[in-house]
């Protein structure tokens, strides 16, 4: 996938990871996270200025997620057949419109639209990037590049922690539609490093000079690059997804009948993928492939925390404890602190159990302290919370992306990682509804209580799930990788 070549390591014959791919692979990472996370400061003021309560802003959040969810297992398959530059540089370019959209924006619907965009146009990012580490590893012929993994999840924590925090200063400098004119200047730093560093594709392993093969009724078959890309399983997996998703955007029983369509596409999809050549996603291989199943219910659960704290904490600092944008971006420096400290130390360790169950004690830890949270409390018991949310932030991300890493089928790897990232915004769709039907109109206190009786029962599910998983012992960290 790369042709890119560095010299060999100091004290071995073997090349070393092309640092030259670092800037745009971290870069390209980030653009999603901080997208994620700069909002959060910002629904209390776009309401304010655009005349929208809580239950309506939440839909920038949802919208940006219900793209991404979709497009990161979509685009990473089409990392993967195609190779990560030409993604990278169309879905960063994207980036680059959708911010010109939303800080144009005149009332909230278009916001939303350009919240979608912002979602498709950061889907290659991360895929790229696992898709980018991978080649190199077998390049080098080192299977696990360990400072690389923890690199990018520094990076993605960094970003995610310091996001309210900049979307506060922002607001403060400039008003809420500077935390959308952000994203020009970094997609034209994607595009440029993108083009610059990112390898071109080897045209010898173009799609349309390796076509695949099927036997159909005694007789052979080439398949092109329509049956390489699988579109009918993708459409159903969309047409699935986007109905769940709508579902759980806004959790009633009068809306009973997306769960039907997500149930009826769903079931097609898995017929479609079980029958063609080349599915968009292997079912036989996943089902089978029980370690890694397993991280992706537990990236579900997790970031049902860790999201409901970003969008609800954040927006009860707010609106029920009074402080400004800025200040709200603030009270998190703790938890931004600990949790690159707890990435960079904990990133040395090839460990998964051992990340997985402290950081699912520190999200139990922290929902406790919030149910202790009243208007008057004091400034030092936010700091606190923010400060337990650190652990967690520091060690979920990292030792679920190494999980997915090793237990994926190398061939998939953005695909798989991709969906990674699917599974963790289901969880943060669940966050958003979550939050939206605990505060209403208001972020008040009951409200925060609410949602963190909410937190609590993922973080216990999560720690289960962590509990009972005997596959993690040929997880992550011991170079092998379970498969069907």
């Amino acid at each position: 996938m790369t042709d890119a070549k560095a010299g060999p390591e100091v004290g071995t014959d073997k090349p070393g990871f092309d640092r030259r791919l670092l800037p745009p692979m971290l870069l390209g990472s980030v653009l999603n996270p901080i997208n994620s996370t700069i909002i959060a400061v910002a629904l209390v003021p776009i309401g304010r200025a655009l005349g929208a309560p809580a239950s309506q802003t939440a839909w920038l959040v949802s919208a940006l997620y219900l793209a991404t969810s979709l497009g990161q297992p979509v685009v990473g398959r089409l990392i993967d057949v195609f190779g990560p530059r030409r993604l990278f540089l169309l879905s960063t370019g994207l980036v680059g419109v959708a911010g010109v959209v939303g800080a144009l924006a005149p009332d909230l619907g278009v916001l939303i639209g350009a919240r979608v965009l912002l979602g498709f146009g950061t889907c290659a990012g991360y895929p790229a990037a696992m898709a980018l580490v991978r080649s190199e590893a077998e390049r080098t012929g080192r299977d696990s590049p360990g400072g690389v993994l923890t690199a990018l999840a520094v990076a993605n924590q960094t970003i995610a922690v310091v996001g309210p925090l900049l979307g506060g200063l922002l607001i403060a400098v400039g008003g809420w539609r500077t935390t959308f004119a952000l994203n020009v200047p970094l997609a034209v730093a994607a595009v440029l490093l993108g083009l610059l560093r990112l390898p071109k594709a080897d045209p010898e392993a173009e799609p349309e000079a390796e076509p695949t093969t099927r036997a159909t009724g005694g007789t052979t078959r080439r398949g092109g690059l329509a049956a390489r890309l699988d579109l009918p399983g993708m459409m159903l997996f969309a047409a699935m997804l986007v109905s769940l998703l709508l579902f759980l955007m806004n959790l009633h029983l009068r809306d009973w009948y997306l769960l039907a369509l997500a149930a009826a596409a769903g079931a097609a999809f898995a017929v479609r993928e079980l029958r063609a050549a080349t599915p968009f996603i292997d079912l036989r291989v996943l089902g089978g492939n029980t370690p890694l199943l397993a991280t992706y219910g537990r990236a579900l659960v997790a970031y049902v925390v860790a999201y409901s704290f970003l969008y609800g904490f954040t927006q009860w600092t707010e609106e029920g404890f009074g402080l400004t944008p800025f200040h709200a971006g603030l009270a998190q420096i703790p938890m931004f602190l600990l949790a690159i400290g707890v990435s960079i130390v904990s990133g040395r360790s090839t460990s998964v159990r051992g990340k997985l169950l402290l950081g699912a004690v520190g999200q139990i830890t922290a929902c406790l302290v919030i149910l202790m949270l009243g208007g008057d409390s004091p400034l030092w018991m936010l700091l606190l919370v923010a400060l337990i949310f650190g652990v967690p932030q520091g060690l979920n991300n990292l030792a679920l992306q190494n999980s997915v890493y090793f237990q994926a089928d190398p061939e998939r790897t953005a695909s798989s990682a991709g969906l990674l990232r699917t599974f963790a915004y289901i969880g943060s769709m669940v966050a958003s509804s979550a939050t939206a039907a605990s505060f209403g109109q208001h972020a008040d206190t009951g409200g925060l209580h609410r949602l963190a009786w909410v937190m609590l029962g993922a973080g216990v599910l999560y720690l289960l799930l962590t509990l009972f998983d005997r596959t993690l012992g040929r997880a992550a960290g011991t170079g092998t990788r379970a498969s069907a």
